[in-house]
């Protein structure tokens, strides 16, 4: 006696899988990324990244590329709406909202993504672990396979001058940075890069979360490295932005259908 005949399977192109949306019109892709914006800050804020009014994450306009969308300063990341966001020209003037912006902060976003025409958005929170590791002055090891997204991929902006005002540091940090995807601000925290909102947003979340796993396995022990040659292959495997944007769904999933209040 034959079993029922197993059910065969679906073609793949009868499957859904995420990838980035194409934008008809800069007005389509504007919209697009202030709603990521909103989305990654209300994240920030729920995983505890906000501390007072420090913090931004900025998005390149896609018409205007020498102005940037940024968060209100010293509304509460956890209350952000598409319409609260300010568009800043690269000197920090607002040009477009009803709402200041944190000029030390802006400071240095606006000469890294003067520097690197490739980045649509630039995160940088003063983050618990990654003020940390910060603060040892250390880069992430190849511990484990987020880790290794990291390698020979970040960079140790090594000094401290307090609050960054000033465009010429903005430079260096942005110098320092070159072509990675971050680096870790001595005594001050964490700075990622990508080339949309979601990717930069994933690449502080992981980074946050690599620091707090390295601090962790540091204090239990000595930590076994991954070896250079797999750490290269699991980086090109795991360490891009299309990677990172695919990493990112489930939290903007999650964020967007909670609390849909962020897209007016």
């Amino acid at each position: 006696m034959h079993g029922p005949t197993p059910p065969l399977p679906l073609p793949t192109d009868k499957l859904r899988f995420a990838m980035p949306p194409m934008h008809e019109s800069a007005e389509d892709e504007r919209r697009h990324r202030k709603e990521r914006l909103a989305g990654a800050l209300r994240l920030f804020g729920r995983l505890g990244y906000e501390d007072g009014v420090s913090g931004h994450i900025t998005a390149r306009d896609p018409e205007f590329s020498d102005c940037f969308w940024v968060n209100p300063f010293g509304m509460p990341f956890r209350q952000v709406t598409v319409s609260d966001l300010v568009l800043a020209n690269q000197d920090g003037q607002v040009v477009e909202g009803g709402h200041h912006v944190n000029q030390a902060a802006f400071t240095v976003h606006a000469q890294v993504h003067a520097a690197r025409p490739d980045v649509v958005a630039v995160a940088h929170c003063h983050s618990v672990h990654g003020r940390a590791l910060a603060a040892l002055g250390d880069l992430l090891d190849p511990i484990t396979q987020e880790s290794c997204a990291f390698y020979e991929d970040h960079a140790l902006y090594d000094t401290y001058s307090g609050v960054t005002v000033d465009a010429d540091e903005g430079r260096r940090i942005a110098g320092v940075l070159d072509s990675h995807k971050a680096l870790v601000l001595r005594n001050h925290g964490l700075l990622t890069v990508g080339d949309s909102v979601d990717a930069a947003a994933w690449w502080f979340v992981t980074m946050e979360r690599s620091c707090q796993v390295q601090l962790a396995a540091k204090a239990a022990g000595r930590p076994v490295l991954i070896g250079h040659r797999q750490a290269v292959a699991t980086r090109e495997q795991v360490g891009g932005d299309l990677v990172a944007w695919i990493n990112y769904q489930p939290m903007w999933q999650d964020i967007s259908r909670s609390e849909p209040d962020l897209l007016s």
